[in-house]
């Protein structure tokens, strides 16, 4: 081409170019453009001011990978068998593979079937959703959500339940960080381990438990599909109240489910034709067992770890703690059974004691009585609805109703007369059992105790029984009460003065005592029950009788102060140093006593009762354990059978270990010989003592074997006397002696075990005096028997046996004998 064409071409070509870009001026100039163009800039700088005010103050995704949803605590008894559980929100977390494939498309299919194409928002979903808002805007009604899993996780988790359209932008924010931070299978195993179904179950593994008592793994396809339709509304597919709608909503998914091919046709429609199949409503598993000892535990940690989640990781009812405790269930129900049946025998006879409660019998009474515990697994808490003629119509706490004849509550009204069914009217809440196809009145009786069993090696609580029954009942008789000792303190007393140079074969005298208390208290002169005395006497036979002066005139010679160091090294009490208090008129516990019979039995070395032996956090890991002693040994790799390493023992002498050991030997008398000679036929070794306190308000018996000891005492909550006829060895000891003989049956006869240093030597059991040329017989009565001895502290005075065979067979001797030894039986009250 010559110059002057491309020259020609060149400025044809800018031209057009000029052209172009005038035309695009001329355009760009026009009003149309320019408000579109300030609009869509305008709408760049708004949204970006939107989302920055909207993201502002929202959590980082990243925090749902260290993410831990609240969990319950889980206790386990001695044997390591789960017990109990405390828990606000019914959960059990599981991993993402352990949810059955099938369980997660039928939440797909209801929820979110495309999860795994879209990042973390449903656009066209969310476009209806606005859609809608828009159009029931003042109607009152609320929106369809149109939220993914992934905003479900993100508004559960982290923004709230708020309704409004600043909640739903913040929630998309969320969901597409927690799609940049978490991978599809992270989402949805917080999804299905987070989520509220109804029931108090959060999670779909406690929904399964909840709604079929299975777990995830045993569902149906038709049970997959029920718990999927769960999320948004529970209470509207309620298998109770909206039966037919939920089964309309399940046969949906699963018409969702195969045409989205995760199941076939077919599939389908044999699955739309099943049954829901749904368990009645079920209290929480394991929530019932050892009331008083799980309601202590709980306090304990409580004290340790806090309540809430905002108490620190290891709360109490969302840390996901696991316990291991001392309860032992065998040993729990049969101290729970003995207090029951000791407390309806001391109450037979005296009537009925009224209505537990009054509550209004047009309310939710159902709900009330499901808090109201009676006792008796076959007891049941009813309440009246009405009365008519000679029947009233009961209603229980299932919502089932049923009648109570007249004749059916026939013992007298309290204080009052009269048949029970007269007194009773609407409202009021009764304790009934069913016998011959009728229901029957019972009563709950007004008196009350506590029971403490512990193990003396280790200071293990196996079982505590705080009252009548644990449900409904916050006050712990075992801990909470403080109550006199009575004679059950005398143990104490003694074991003081054998650590002070007295022995069992030490001569006391047994005759009047008074003693100047002071300017304002004037002369104090102590006695025994029976206002008599029996002269000079051994300790042993003091002890065996619990003889009052014997024991007063003990603690003068010994010293109050000295006494009640001892009773406070044991953990019984803190007490003036007065000699009231050496008969058991200073208050303590059932479980202070129990431990301190356990520390006799221990030898001595100082015991701290523990109900929890140790304590993990959710991953297994321990934080915390009562007994802190290293064991060598304990975390080997390889268990070939050799013998189990044990840590060594640390524990303090509370008291000397021989002095422990003869108070042991003398409290072994009582059993044989003494107060609580209800418990000989036994037939194994057995020490403790009864205790009864003025009136008589208490009665006691604490001791047990080398290896399970027991305290228990009765008791009304407001003291008041129980009778002339009650006794600790009639009323208290009978119940360990029921217990003993379910708790015991199994275990190996054990005698108690004599420290280094004690020596054994045949005594004349009247007078303290060694014998020679004659042995100890099994008789209980024997007049030789074998008694212990700190080194070089043997009697030097003897008897011979011609000499103790002539005397034992005078008949003075002998009706002075049976005087003593029935002197116990005729009490009918007073410290003794």
């Amino acid at each position: 081409m010559d110059e002057p064409a491309a020259e020609k071409m060149h400025i044809r070509l800018r031209r057009e170019a000029d052209g172009a870009r005038g035309a695009f001026q001329r355009l760009f100039r026009s009003r149309i453009v320019r408000a579109l163009v300030a609009l869509l800039l305008v709408g760049l700088v708004a949204g970006g001011a939107m989302w920055f005010v909207f993201a502002r103050g929202l959590p980082s995704a990243d925090t749902l990978l260290t993410y831990e949803p609240p969990l319950p605590t889980n206790v386990r008894g001695i044997d390591g068998t789960p017990v109990h559980t405390f828990a606000r929100e019914r959960r059990v977390e599981l991993a993402f593979d352990e949810y059955p494939p099938l369980l997660v498309r039928a939440y797909l299919s209801a929820e979110d079937k495309t999860f795994f194409e879209h990042s973390g928002i449903d656009y066209p979903g969310l476009a209806g959703a606005v859609v809608d808002y828009v159009s029931k805007i003042g109607s009152g009604r609320r929106a369809k959500g149109g939220s993914t899993i992934t905003q479900q996780v993100a508004k559960n988790l982290l923004v709230g339940d708020e309704y409004s359209v600043a909640r739903k932008i913040r929630e998309a924010i969320l969901a597409h960080r927690i799609e940049s931070a978490l991978s599809k299978q992270q989402i949805l195993e917080l999804y299905l381990n987070q989520i509220f179904l109804g029931r108090n179950a959060y999670g779909v593994q406690s929904a399964a438990r909840a709604y079929f008592a299975k777990d995830v793994g045993e569902l149906t396809l038709p049970e997959m599909a029920y718990l999927a339709i769960l999320p948004k509304a529970p209470a509207n597919y309620s298998p109770e109240r909206h039966a037919d709608r939920a089964i309309e909503r399940r046969n949906w998914v699963l018409g969702q489910m195969a045409g989205n091919r995760f199941i076939t046709p077919a599939q389908a429609r044999a699955a739309q034709g099943a049954p829901l199949g749904i368990v009645g409503r079920q209290a929480p598993e394991r929530q019932d067992a050892g009331g008083y000892f799980m309601e202590e535990v709980r306090r304990q940690l409580i004290d340790r770890y806090g309540e809430a989640a905002k108490d620190g990781p290891y709360s109490v009812y969302s840390g996901g703690l696991w316990i291991r405790s001392s309860f032992d269930p065998a040993i729990q129900k049969a101290a729970e059974t003995a207090l029951r049946d000791g407390l309806v025998r001391y109450d037979r006879g005296k009537g009925w004691s009224g209505p537990i409660r009054q509550i209004d019998p047009a309310g939710n009474w159902a709900a009330i009585l499901a808090q109201i515990g009676v006792g008796y697994e076959e007891w049941r808490a009813a309440v009246i609805l009405s009365k008519q003629g000679r029947e009233a119509e009961l209603g229980f706490a299932d919502g089932s109703t049923g009648t109570l004849p007249a004749y059916a509550a026939t013992m007298p009204k309290r204080g009052v007369g009269g048949q029970a069914f007269d007194f009773m009217k609407p409202g009021d809440v009764i304790a009934v059992k069913r016998e011959g196809g009728a229901w029957s009145l019972r009563n709950i009786p007004a008196v009350s105790g506590g029971m403490v069993v512990e193990n003396p090696h280790t200071g293990q609580i196996l079982a505590m029984q705080g009252g009548f029954d644990a449900k409904g009942a916050s006050f712990n008789r075992a801990t909470q009460a403080l109550r006199q000792p009575g004679s059950s303190f005398k143990p104490f007393v003694y074991a003081t003065a054998l650590e002070n140079g007295m022995t069992p074969a030490s001569i006391i005298v047994d005759g009047p005592f008074c003693v100047y208390q002071s300017a304002r208290l004037g002369r104090k002169c102590f006695r025994n029950f029976s206002g008599g005395n029996a002269g000079p006497q051994t300790m042993r036979w003091g002890v065996e009788q619990s003889r009052n002066l014997m024991t007063v005139r003990t603690a003068s010679m010994t010293g109050m102060k000295k006494i009640v160091k001892t009773a406070h090294d044991m953990g019984i009490g803190d007490y003036p140093a007065v000699l009231a208090i050496s008969l058991g008129a200073g208050e303590t516990t059932v479980l202070r006593m129990t431990n301190g019979y356990s520390m006799l039995a221990n030898q001595g070395r100082l015991l701290k009762p523990t109900l929890i032996d140790y304590v993990q956090d959710r991953r297994g890991k321990v934080i915390w354990k009562a007994d802190t002693r290293p064991c060598e040994g304990c975390n080997a790799k390889d268990y070939a059978g050799q013998p189990m390493p044990r840590p060594r023992a640390r524990s303090k002498q509370a008291i000397d270990a021989m002095s422990a050991y003869q108070t042991v030997h003398i409290m072994e008398g009582v059993i044989q010989r003494g107060t609580a000679v209800t418990l000989r036929d036994l037939g194994r070794p057995l020490f403790g003592k009864t205790g009864t306190t003025t009136g008589p308000t208490n009665v006691w018996f604490v001791g047990g074997s080398a290896d399970l000891v027991a305290g228990v005492y009765l008791g009304y909550d407001q003291p008041r006397p129980l009778g002339g006829y009650a006794q600790g060895g009639t009323i208290a000891a009978p119940i360990f002696k029921q217990f003993a003989q379910v708790a015991m049956k199994d275990m190996a006869v054990v005698p108690f075990r004599a420290p280094a240093g004690i020596r054994m030597v045949r005594i004349d059991r009247r007078s303290g005096r060694r014998v020679f040329g004659a042995w100890p017989s099994a008789e209980p009565k024997a007049a030789v028997i074998w008694e212990a001895f700190k080194p070089e502290s043997e009697p030097r005075r003897t008897i011979r046996r011609e000499e103790l065979v002539k005397r034992n067979d005078s008949p003075a001797v002998k009706r002075a004998e049976s005087n003593r030894d029935s002197d116990f039986l005729q009490r009918e009250g007073g410290i003794y």
